[in-house]
């Protein structure tokens, strides 16, 4: 029996290719197709003739992370997959129903065919063994498509002050603990009323939480939380002593508290003031911050999404900078809007492909996600368009939130990904 990521593999299989004596078939009604509930847009459009449902996988394979490759003088598909860590090598030839799997030899229920210059497979040749489960409507010719289970690098924002979520820390790669902010007067605190210091509960301290994150190899950041609402990050970053005074702060809490890394939550920059000035700002302070930390400490930016209000930040000088970037795609919805009114998928989308646009590398990109906004059911659309561009990984903001709507999000968050696993 073909295992997932053979499936996975021969899905991806369809790839752009140019064609001669091609003789395309009588066109079917027009078809759609959904990767994980979000549409996907081919140059070639899917059809079903006699019976058999195909569709150009060129697009698909690459959302799914597939190698692909088209020999011309055979008229052969190679297609190169990893799932679940396993790699499985396949050969698909147009015309035939052999297929070659890891070197054994497979049938599909019908060969790939030329179409508008395209290859196209047959659906039915991965519906059941490929790692992609796939139903289709009849009413509205639609294909829906749920990608395999995809190691990702998972970060959590960690609740303010509570300890009560510690158990759900192993399932990240790297926690952001929420416990410092540059206050209304523009100064760095780890005290306050908002994310401050926590204090022990019984024989759990902050710093031991910490030491237990970094000891399993799950990168503990110190988050570093400011809104310009009065103006209070723009004086920051506009006063050389306060900010000075903010990065020696920051210096020191990280090596006092073990931290390995810094993530700044600097939100409404460029929303009233002007956006290159603020742009400008930011970029010098992160400048100076990542001179100051150590070279094994990690630097981490969240920043809004480029199609919302706030256009302060200079994604691409950023990310340069920086060793990632958090989008913070969500918030699209009226303020006021009760929990659980999931995010438009379009918006998210178009905010990952401006971000990638903007020239931040796709390694250097984690999708973040309200858990607030969510429900089990749409957040596998947001972690499946993070698998779609091959980002870094996803930020959940934040882990109290797993378990606060329903205990189902945590099994729907797994069955779509998994944390990265070093090897």
């Amino acid at each position: 029996m073909i295992g997932k990521t053979a499936v996975s593999a021969i899905v991806a299989a369809s790839l752009l290719v140019t064609l001669s004596d091609i003789r395309p078939a009588h066109a079917s009604p027009s078809v759609s197709v959904k990767l994980d509930d979000v549409p996907l847009q081919f140059d070639a459009a899917p059809r079903v003739d006699k019976g058999i449902t195909y569709v150009p996988f060129r697009t698909v394979g690459e959302a799914l992370g597939i190698q692909m490759n088209w020999d011309n003088n055979n008229q052969t598909l190679s297609a190169v997959g990893t799932v679940q860590g396993v790699q499985t090598k396949v050969q698909l030839q147009v015309g035939s129903t052999i297929a070659t799997v890891n070197g054994l030899k497979v049938t599909l229920p019908a060969p790939p065919i030329h179409s508008e210059g395209r290859v196209l497979i047959p659906l039915s040749s991965f519906s059941n063994q490929f790692g992609v489960k796939v139903s289709w409507n009849q009413a509205t010719r639609t294909v829906s498509m749920v990608s395999p289970q995809r190691e990702i690098h998972l970060r959590g924002f960690y609740a303010i002050s509570a300890f009560k979520e510690i158990d759900l820390i192993q399932s990240m790669n790297s926690v952001a603990f929420g416990w410092s902010r540059i206050d209304r007067n523009g100064l760095f605190t780890l005290e306050g009323e908002e994310y401050q210091i926590p204090p022990a509960a019984g024989e759990i301290t902050p710093q031991s939480i910490v030491e237990d994150a970094a000891a399993q190899s799950i990168k503990p950041y110190l988050m570093v939380y400011s809104l310009d609402g009065q103006g209070e990050l723009t004086k920051m970053l506009s006063d050389s002593s306060l900010s000075q005074a903010s990065i020696e702060g920051i210096r020191q809490a990280v090596a006092d508290n073990g931290f390995g890394g810094v993530c700044l939550d600097f939100e409404g920059l460029g929303f009233k003031l002007d956006a290159a000035g603020q742009q400008k700002l930011l970029n010098d302070y992160v400048k100076r911050l990542r001179a100051a930390l150590p070279k094994d400490i990690s630097l981490s930016i969240a920043v809004p999404p480029l199609n919302s209000a706030y256009q302060g930040y200079d994604y691409k000088t950023l990310a340069s900078v920086a060793d990632d970037l958090i989008i913070m795609a969500y918030q699209y919805n009226p303020v006021g809007t009760k929990a659980q009114n999931p995010e438009p998928n379009s918006l998210v989308q178009q905010a990952i492909e401006l971000a990638l646009t903007a020239g931040v590398p796709k390694h250097k990109l984690l999708l973040g996600i309200s858990l607030f906004s969510e429900t089990p059911s749409s957040v596998d659309d947001k972690l499946g368009l993070a698998k779609r561009y091959d980002l870094k990984g996803a930020a959940f903001w934040r882990i109290g939130l797993f378990r606060t709507y329903s205990a189902n999000m945590e099994q729907a968050i797994s069955a779509s990904v998994t944390k990265e696993v070093d090897r």
